[in-house]
């Protein structure tokens, strides 16, 4: 009997096109070599392109379009044609706050083959979860610009509730108690930030009491990051806000390999009733968009962790192990990690590898 599972592919913009296209390779690859396994993938050419086209990112029905699938797989967005504030706002935040998918995952591994530009750190050695919270805090769509010209005012507020901060802290212990790690860190700026950020730490703290086996430790957003960059090994899960795990997790990235080899997942998981959202970290990069230069594993990692939500562990392994193949071989790789490779090339190395599995 076959699983079947409906998924939505959204390519979005610049190379977004060309590393959903290998995650989807792989997946069909996994399909094939599982039998059991099966997706049916439905195209929506939403995005920058679609936005000059029509004025919208994304249809008035969009989420209504959305809500029959599994899980949406999307590339990036992001055009120098169209505002940044309108391709965040048009697409990857409605779906986020509208399907209520609060958990940020971002996911970096020192991968053997891979170098960290970090003196004196060696493969396997960093290993970090950055946990953000997807709904509320910076990104709240809450304020406004008035006046004009030299009286022009700006207002931008945070949005942080109890519920918001509560959820999010408790997944952090409790993927780390799931995932048998031992420490979490939750970041903020709470010296600056009096309210806000002071009700996170106070919640953090009532929360962490619940999980006495597990460390914890607070720190503020210019600490941590100075922490990354000199102890990287220091981190285990981070959970921040919005804002700051979005900060966290490009430079962890940074640490471990680069913006190619992260993946990204968005979702409910008290709640499956709506599609989660996996898009790896990376944007459209429209510099090298067309080029095949992108390094598609971020996206085919960001295709493990959706095979991780819809539970399937024995898919997901498979794909891990096979990305894990390619990057200790050294052999075809992307110009980010020092090879002269194309997508397509590395996105076939690991169906490849996929295959020898079989």
């Amino acid at each position: 009997m076959k699983r079947i599972y409906p998924i939505a592919v959204i390519p979005g913009d610049g190379i977004g096109k060309e590393v959903i296209a290998e995650g989807i390779k792989c997946l069909k690859a996994l399909s094939d070599i599982l039998e059991t396994l099966q997706f049916e993938f439905q195209l929506f050419p939403w995005g920058s392109d679609f936005y000059l086209q029509t004025g919208q990112m994304m249809p008035e029905n969009g989420l209504d379009q959305l809500m029959p699938f599994k899980a949406i797989y999307l590339g990036a967005v992001g055009d120098p044609r169209v505002p940044d504030d309108i391709t965040l706002h048009g697409l990857l935040l409605p779906i986020k706050f509208g399907f209520d998918l609060y958990v940020g995952l971002r996911p970096v591994y020192l991968f053997p083959g891979v170098e960290s530009p970090l003196k004196n750190v060696t493969e396997g050695e960093i290993d970090i979860v950055v946990i953000r919270e997807n709904t509320e805090g910076e990104y709240s769509n809450i304020g406004g610009i008035v006046g004009i010209e030299e009286w022009t005012l700006a207002i931008q507020s945070g949005l942080f509730t109890r519920k918001g901060i509560e959820r999010i802290i408790t997944f952090a212990f409790e993927y780390a108690r799931e995932k048998k790690r031992k420490k979490v860190t939750s970041v903020t700026k709470s010296n600056a930030q009096r309210y806000g950020m002071v009700l996170w730490d106070k919640i953090f703290k009532a929360v962490s009491s619940r999980y006495p086996e597990i460390q914890t430790e607070s720190r503020l957003i210019d600490a941590a990051c100075m922490e990354v960059v000199r102890n990287p090994k220091g981190y285990d899960v981070i959970v921040a806000s919005n804002l700051f795990a979005d900060i966290l997790s490009d430079l962890t990235a940074s640490v471990t390999g680069g913006l190619g080899l992260a993946p990204g997942a968005s979702f409910n998981p008290l709640d499956k009733t709506y599609p989660g959202l996996f898009d790896p970290v990376h944007g459209s990069a429209p510099d090298i968009a067309g080029k095949g230069l992108a390094n598609p594993i971020a996206a085919i990692l960001t295709a493990k962790l959706m095979l991780d939500y819809l539970g399937e562990e024995e898919a997901s392994g498979l794909l891990l192990r096979a990305v894990s193949q390619n990057l200790l071989e050294r052999k075809i790789r992307t110009i980010d990690l020092g090879g002269r490779s194309k997508t397509s090339e590395v996105g076939d190395d690991i169906v490849r590898i996929l295959y020898s599995f079989r």
